[in-house]
């Protein structure tokens, strides 16, 4: 690691192989907590190769323990998160949504590390079990179209390095791999990114993928559709950038979408949307959200997907998604 160390200190950039091996051997606690912790910084003071990133993510896709979800045609929903907008947790909430369509998500999560509460905070909080039980996970994609998978149990290899991003508490370049290192290898994704940078990037190493895509990027830096804003959405096959009024919705204030100031007002904001209690402005950003996942599988017209993101919402179906996912969890 010492090579390595000075060899990015003196600005150079590593292979795809090389970045592979050091993701290996973090893994493998070949390397201290001092020298993990300056490997990380190294990436939030210059930006990440495609080759590094590449080399990162297959190493964590060879490590991982893998979800055959291979019969279902199924989509994750998943931000970067580490944009600091402190928003309420959209894409888990857009996720049920999802489910209450009939689309089966396998969501890929964990705790919020430069957020107050990441999707794993909140899930824990309602009483989502987490487990890497593959009969378990199957009864639940099965019975409510949606099944969790909380990142650290999937990833053993992220042991060594978990304490250290609790302990820094601001984005790394995990961040920016959690979105492209689901177990489950999903047939369809839509990822939110934190930068436009970024957003050129996975949509590079998604070209040579199967997988089916939209990216999703407000052009303030936020990771998801906020509605506050123009985002750029780039899929297999497009490239657009948004305007609210283009979804047929007005602009909002951040203030309105808001994620509270604890993990108990994060939940607590969660529970009130998805049980119909939630505001016009929270709903819509959850439903236009839910609306492109549901356009990036269906292939049908924003307009038709966000009907059923509404109909799913306001007829209570996300929300008996979440009470049978809670049930099979005790």
């Amino acid at each position: 690691m010492k090579t390595i160390l000075n060899r990015l200190i003196n600005h150079e950039i590593l292979s795809k192989a090389e970045a592979k091996e050091v993701l290996v051997n973090i893994s493998a606690g070949n390397y201290n907590g001092s020298q993990i912790a300056s490997f990380l910084t190294v990436y939030m003071m210059r930006s990440i190769t495609i080759e590094e990133l590449s080399g990162f993510r297959e190493a964590l896709l060879e490590l991982c323990i893998p979800v055959d979800f291979s019969a279902y045609n199924t989509i994750d929903l998943c931000g970067t998160g580490g944009d600091g907008k402190d928003t309420f947790n959209i894409s888990t909430l857009a996720s049920f949504i999802v489910a209450g369509a009939g689309i089966k998500v396998a969501k890929h999560g964990n705790y919020g590390v430069s957020s107050i509460s990441g999707s794993s905070n909140v899930m824990e909080k309602m009483g989502v079990k987490f487990t890497n039980d593959i009969a378990f996970l199957t009864q639940s994609i099965e019975e409510t179209n949606i099944a969790i998978l909380h990142a650290p149990l999937f990833h053993p290899a992220m042991k060594n390095v978990g304490p250290i991003r609790k302990e820094l508490g601001v984005k790394t370049f995990f961040n920016m791999l959690g979105p492209m290192v689901n177990p489950s290898f999903p047939k369809n994704q839509m990822v939110g990114v934190f930068s436009l940078e970024l957003a050129r990037m996975y949509a590079y190493l998604y070209q040579n993928t199967t997988t089916n895509y939209s990216i999703l990027h407000g052009l303030s830096g936020f990771d998801e559709v906020s509605l506050t804003d123009e985002v750029k959405i780039i899929t297999n096959t497009s490239e657009n950038i948004l305007k609210p009024k283009d979804f047929q919705l007005s602009t909002i204030e951040l203030e309105k979408i808001k994620g509270g100031n604890t993990t108990d007002e994060a939940a607590q904001i969660f529970y009130n949307v998805i049980s119909g209690k939630g505001s016009e402005e929270q709903n819509n950003v959850v439903c236009v959200n839910a609306a492109i996942a549901i356009q990036t599988v269906n292939k049908n017209s924003f307009a038709e997907a966000f009907s059923q993101a509404q109909e799913s919402l306001d007829s209570g179906k996300a929300f008996e998604k979440l009470k049978r996912l809670i049930e099979i969890s005790r």
